[in-house]
């Protein structure tokens, strides 16, 4: 949704920007350079917007190797833009106007589509910058101070954002938009199944008699939570804990789910208290002494290979380090990888136990159990 707004305001300033200037053309420089840069940001956002709805919709799967020839793509394009940029500022042609808005629109397929899955809540809030700056650039070529002050803070709140995910992230933005589709695992990094490991699944029942006896428990809220909606019945789970005496945290990773600041709506929606949510660098250094850290539906954001091999393709990305308590259960629909496509080692290490199903039909499950201990 939030993907589709974005190309809805990048559409919206390409289209006023170009219209305007095809109703009353002006031969001011300021108008000339807000007209191409609200055509030429406005195109790049739609196009790279509906691009990165299509992914976070898991209709387009990442193909590595096919970043490297669209960014030499994306060289030459933009060289191309540049010079009908300075040709349309230069002569005043409106072809070089036209041609703009199309390459514009071909610039932000090419310039999203290499970008890696678990890289996609950073752009979002790129192109949310991107959609800002675009109306800025076009109150000033309309006159509208409105437009210009609205636009101007989004714009650079977007980049703000960013900025603290790409630090969150521990990468670069350019080598997010530059780096191409993360590279697939190798050989003997695809999780510890091949050296042996094993899945230990386990029954509602089971993870019953875990969680009660557990006086510490963090909960790492993800994705799959999301798509659940098991929010409300993750905080009924988590009064009843706390009604046994059990701290119950919930432990907020940067970029969990596929928006920046997903899992905090969430939570905020089903009225989870703000004190209880704990950011990862707070909740790590306190690991080691968690009875039972609880995963819904994460998987990426837990990942101790980003840790532990060094050639995997998230090495390097700050985790919440999850494996270090003393007992990880892990609610989760299948054995499938997350959204980068990496395998997690975490499933197979020896405190680990898996419950499988629907989050919210366990969680409310798990609830049913706690009420029938209590009678």
């Amino acid at each position: 949704m939030v993907a589709l707004f974005n190309a809805s305001g990048g559409i919206a300033s390409l289209l006023v920007g170009w219209l305007s200037y095809y109703r009353q053309p002006s031969p001011a420089l300021l108008t000339m350079i807000a007209t191409y840069l609200s055509i030429l940001i406005g195109g790049i956002t739609f196009t790279g917007s509906l691009v990165a709805w299509v992914k976070l919709s898991e209709l387009m799967k990442p193909k590595p190797g096919l970043g490297v020839p669209l960014r030499i793509s994306n060289l030459v394009l933009f060289v191309i833009i540049i010079i009908t940029g300075v040709h349309f500022l230069y002569f005043g042609a409106y072809a070089s106007l036209v041609a703009t808005i199309a390459l514009s629109l071909v610039f932000g397929v090419i310039a999203v589509i290499p970008i890696g899955g678990k890289d996609m809540p950073i752009v979002i809030s790129l192109l949310n910058s991107y959609a800002g700056l675009a109306a800025c650039a076009v109150g000033f070529e309309i006159a509208n101070n409105l437009l210009i002050v609205t636009g101007a803070l989004i714009g650079s709140s977007g980049i703000i954002l960013t900025r603290l995910m790409c630090k969150a992230m521990n990468r670069p933005l350019s080598r997010v938009l530059f780096g191409g589709y993360w590279p697939k695992a190798k050989a003997g990094e695809k999780g510890y199944e091949a050296m042996g490991g094993e899945i230990r699944p386990i029954t509602v029942d089971d993870a019953f008699y875990l969680i009660e006896s557990a006086s510490l428990v963090v909960i790492v809220p993800g994705y799959g939570m999301a798509v659940a909606q098991a929010q409300h019945a993750l905080k009924e789970l988590g009064t009843l804990m706390e009604a046994g005496g059990c701290d119950v945290r919930y432990a907020i990773h940067p970029v969990a789910g596929r928006m920046p600041g997903h899992m905090n709506v969430l939570l905020a929606e089903a009225d989870v208290p703000y004190e209880k949510l704990y950011e990862m660098d707070d909740v790590n250094p306190v690991m080691d002494t968690v009875d039972l850290c609880m995963i819904i539906g994460a998987n990426d954001v837990v990942n101790p290979a980003a840790l532990e091999q060094p050639g995997s393709p998230i090495y390097g990305m700050p985790i919440i380090q999850a494996y270090r308590a003393k007992t990880v259960l892990v609610l989760k629909r299948s054995m499938a990888a997350g959204f980068s496509g990496v395998e997690n080692p975490l499933f197979y290490k020896e405190n680990t136990r898996m419950l499988f199903g629907n989050a919210k039909n366990t969680l409310q499950a798990l609830s049913a159990a706690f009420k029938k201990g209590r009678e």
